[in-house]
């Protein structure tokens, strides 16, 4: 299956630079995968779709103020970096800018000198380890430094850090937001829930490595990034107990899904388990614990689209993205949502 086969006309206008003042007013393009049915709703109108009896499984990874600016420290140059995945409790892989700049040795100044980092070595992909000297807690520091890592697309500077954080979200460690679940309040999740809906939670780091394009022509050859996931077991046992009685597991976002694709077996028996996942899903796989998916619409030709292709199959996906196009559905992380049934 070729690239070009998930390749769809976006007009920029639709890319959503800013989230809506009320989470759950998004619009919500339903999907019927079974016939192809298509609906127009309001997101809040998801727990029409929720029956007694079903899960709902988010991600309540927390992003990190993960963009730092500093300057190195013989010359004053001015540099940029972004935490991507850490290692131990000081050390860090990571993004830097201009990379020519960041020789193994060289050392950097950040704020007031309160912290200092230290290149160790470079990466295959072309990123750099860092060592961090400091004094206090590295968290109060990170937040006091450090800018929220808002996508390439967004330009605009975000007003409200946390209308980039899911109202769940609560273990720090993301890259990115699981924008699937930026919809939800706090009162929506207690009317899913009084409706006898279970509602549990995964945890998986959203990389930078979500927005890296897919650079072969055939997908197949793609290397997947790698991400940090944690399911325990009372969330397992729980997702097993709905399979068992015949209702559906709702995934929100590509994250919670590819979690849940890790962490079950052949049988489709979720296990609790953490560890990094590199799970590439695109047409032809077999889901195991999936039944339903809520997520944003995603870029032309990533790998997020070509997960959604995977379980509503790609004809019925792009001809549902060029109705989203055509009504003029707002796209990406501040976007608009769609369900999958």
């Amino acid at each position: 299956m070729k690239v070009h086969d998930f390749y769809f006309e976006l007009p920029e206008e639709l890319i959503a630079q800013e989230p809506l003042k009320e989470r759950d007013a998004s619009r919500l393009l339903v999907l019927h995968r079974e016939d192809g049915k298509i609906e127009h709703r309001i997101f809040r109108d998801i727990v029409e779709y929720l029956d007694e009896g079903d899960c709902l499984v988010l991600n309540n990874s927390r992003v990190i103020p993960a963009r730092f600016f500093g300057v190195k420290e013989d010359t004053g140059a001015k540099m940029e970096f972004v935490l991507l995945k850490r290692i131990d409790k000081n050390r860090w892989e990571t993004l830097v800018k201009p990379g020519k700049k960041a020789k193994i040795g060289a050392r950097f100044l950040f704020g007031d000198g309160e912290l200092k980092c230290t290149i160790l070595e470079n990466t295959e992909a072309g990123g750099r380890i860092i060592e961090f000297e400091y004094d206090g807690v590295f968290e109060e520091i990170l937040d006091k430094l450090g800018q929220m890592p808002l996508p390439p697309y967004i330009k605009r500077q975000l007003k409200d850090k946390e209308r980039y954080q899911t109202v769940y979200s609560k273990v720090e460690g993301s890259a990115a937001a699981p924008t699937a679940g930026l919809h939800f309040t706090k009162e929506l999740l207690d009317r899913i829930e009084k409706k006898g809906v279970k509602i549990v939670y995964v945890t998986l780091h959203v990389g930078l490595g979500t927005f890296r394009p897919v650079k072969v022509e055939d997908i197949k050859n793609h290397k997947m990034h790698s991400e940090f996931y944690i399911i325990d077991d009372k969330t397992a046992e729980i997702i097993n107990e709905t399979k068992k009685k015949n209702k559906r597991v709702f995934a929100v976002g590509t994250t919670s899904c590819r979690t849940l694709e890790t962490a079950a077996d052949d049988n489709g028996i979720i296990h609790g388990k953490s560890g990094w996942t590199d799970i590439f899903i695109y047409p032809g796989y077999k889901f195991k614990a999936v039944d339903c998916l809520i997520t944003n619409f995603h870029l032309p030709e990533s790998t997020l689209i070509m997960l959604v292709s995977a379980l509503a199959g790609r004809e019925k996906i792009m001809e549902a993205y060029n109705i989203a196009v055509k009504e003029r559905y707002r796209f990406f992380s501040f976007g608009d949502a769609m369900l999958i049934i």
